[in-house]
């Protein structure tokens, strides 16, 4: 179970949604809960604030907040706030910019390590899918070591369309994909904006997004073992971007 801070039973939702001061992750809703109209007025001040409601049956309830206390009704809440990639993109206009996109990563370590090797190769954001992959909980936090409060954290409903408005902010894209033909330290990162995709532990990088990639790169290994932990890998690209940059300005980071 992941580690979130939560808030649970009708009312508590209500207010913490009507309080509008809170970072939600997603809203959590007994498929068996009465329509009722508090049910009804949290889907309703969660569709109007963009954020997900999702239905899930009443054993995933009781694992985060035992039954009689939660009343069918959990927010799962971020200890960051998360900013919009169009806000993004105009505060970093002029700039050399990097980005991580995670697509659909679902352990919280691996994000929390990936968003703390960001922070150290100074990428500027990353980008979440709200609905696919780990949000920024607090187990996400405490394995960055406090990262997620130095870089941007962009939550989008759709990767393909943040993917696609990148691409129109002349950002290129760049897909890791341990069956592509080219490696990653063939490619100078050092005069562009670049997108980095990082794949699900299991399930890599979606068709879609790889159809978007400018490159498709991958890290050669010696052996057939399986491919690395995503986090390792994020790691291996980032900081071979560090070392071009540090070997093209001569001089140390």
């Amino acid at each position: 179970m992941e580690n979130n801070t939560i808030v649970y039973g009708k009312n508590a939702v209500i207010e913490a949604l009507e309080a509008n001061n809170r970072t939600f992750n997603k809203i959590l809703i007994s498929n068996n809960a009465h329509s009722d109209s508090k049910i009804e007025k949290i889907k309703e001040l969660a569709s109007k604030q963009g954020i997900v409601f999702q239905f899930v049956n009443m054993q995933k309830l009781n694992q985060i907040e035992p039954e009689g206390r939660h009343q069918g009704v959990i927010a799962q809440i971020s200890p960051v706030k998360y900013i919009e990639l169009d806000d993004f993109i105009e505060k970093h206009k002029g700039e050399l910019t990097k980005v991580v996109v995670l697509d659909g990563v679902e352990d919280s370590h691996n994000v929390g390590a990936i968003i703390r090797s960001c922070v150290c190769a100074g990428v500027k954001g990353i980008i979440l899918p709200s609905r696919r992959g780990v949000l920024i909980n607090s187990t996400v936090e405490k394995t960055s070591a406090g990262a997620v409060n130095h870089i941007s954290i962009i939550k989008v409903n759709s990767l393909v369309n943040a993917i696609q408005r990148l691409k129109e902010n002349d950002y290129w894209v760049i897909a890791s994909d341990h069956h592509a033909k080219d490696n990653y330290f063939n490619i100078d990162y050092t005069n562009m904006n670049f997108a980095l995709i990082m794949g699900a532990e299991h399930a890599g990088i979606s068709r879609s997004l790889l159809k978007l990639s400018d490159f498709v790169v991958k890290i050669p290994m010696l052996t057939n073992f399986n491919s690395l932990n995503v986090s390792n890998a994020a790691a291996i690209i980032l900081f071979e971007m560090v070392r071009q940059e540090v070997e093209k300005n001569g001089k140390k980071k």
